[in-house]
């Protein structure tokens, strides 16, 4: 009970200072950029259900992402449907197809599964290239419509910023609630080891295929908002890069830590407006980082926070004593 307040009192405070943020801030680049932090926590959250806690890799989670976005763009501006209608369906749609792939997929373990999702995003970034006269190919889709309530359109930076972190707010709080529960419990144990899982009765290919379902979903959501937000999308953004910044994101924040994808989502999005310079060079950047995090502080940056708190906790507890 104590560790549920603690966590309620924790998901309050974070959600206070993200609806005060744009107070304190001036200038739309800042805003914009807080958006895209927005999008891209949804995005390694959606990951880590998958990597952190059920400890299945993904190097093709992009494609998801991708996936989302030209389903809603294409279905809001070829046919004229309401972007709220199509974000649900390319939500489903998204989860169908991952449900359906990742029987044959989650078979496999270690770097064969990092290998069979390399090649999943691969074929899916193709089909965005090549199927020219629906996505628009190389050239990308335009004309996708802002997300609007009534009279209320979502298309200025700051009605963006809380259009997606309310949804990005949702979906942490759902999946700080997943973890804590009995299929949390489950997924941990499957990443622990999936033997001694399935000794204790857990149905591990179920449980492995639904969480890949569900990561694909919320990583289709978050494309789908991608899209609206920014009107045109092109198969440049759904790339194996980006792949790898995402799995970047979930081992710098911190691998089973939802707050973790945020701080990893933070950094990895600001990085690159200080990596311009290197241009297509900045991929190395990404793998010198992970090598790093992986070696010296392989808990995540969230990891070592706790940990600096908790000696800071113990020497002011330990001068407490001495001083009485």
């Amino acid at each position: 009970m104590a560790k549920d307040k603690k966590e309620i009192i924790i998901f309050l405070i974070f959600t206070i200072a993200v609806l005060i943020i744009p107070v304190f801030l001036r200038g739309s680049y800042f805003i914009n950029v807080l958006v895209f932090i927005g999008i891209n926590t949804m995005l390694a959250v959606a990951l880590n259900l998958l990597m952190g806690y059920a400890g299945q890799i993904s190097l093709g989670h992009a494609a998801f992402f991708g996936l989302g976005a030209y389903i809603s763009g294409v279905f809001t501006t070829r046919f004229g449907l309401d972007p709220w209608i199509v974000l649900p369906l390319a939500a489903t749609a998204s989860g169908c197809f991952a449900f359906i792939i990742g029987f044959p997929i989650l078979k496999l373990k270690g770097h064969y599964l990092a290998m069979a999702t390399l090649g999943f995003g691969i074929i899916m970034y193709i089909v965005f290239n090549e199927t020219v006269g629906v996505t628009g190919g190389p050239s990308g889709l335009s004309g996708i419509p802002n997300i609007k309530i009534g009279n209320l359109v979502f298309d200025s930076d700051l009605s963006n910023y809380y259009l997606i972190w309310m949804i990005t707010l949702a979906v942490m709080l759902l999946s700080i609630n997943l973890s804590q529960s009995r299929i949390g419990r489950a997924l941990k144990a499957i990443h622990n080891s999936e033997v001694a899982a399935r000794v204790m009765g857990v149905n591990a290919r179920i449980l492995k295929v639904q969480i890949f379902t569900v990561s694909a979903v919320i990583s289709a959501i978050a494309g789908s908002l991608y899209a609206h937000t920014m009107t045109f999308i092109s198969p440049a953004s759904f790339g194996f890069n980006f792949s790898v910044e995402l799995v970047t994101m979930v081992i710098i924040g911190g691998l089973g830590s939802i707050y973790g994808s945020f701080l990893g989502a933070a950094i990895l999005t600001v990085l690159p407006e200080f990596l311009r310079v290197l241009q297509d060079f900045d991929i190395i950047v990404y793998g010198l980082m992970l090598i790093i995090m992986t070696m010296y502080l392989p808990g995540g940056l969230i990891s070592g926070l706790q940990r600096i708190g908790g000696l800071a906790a113990g020497k002011i507890r330990s001068k407490g004593n001495s001083d009485a």
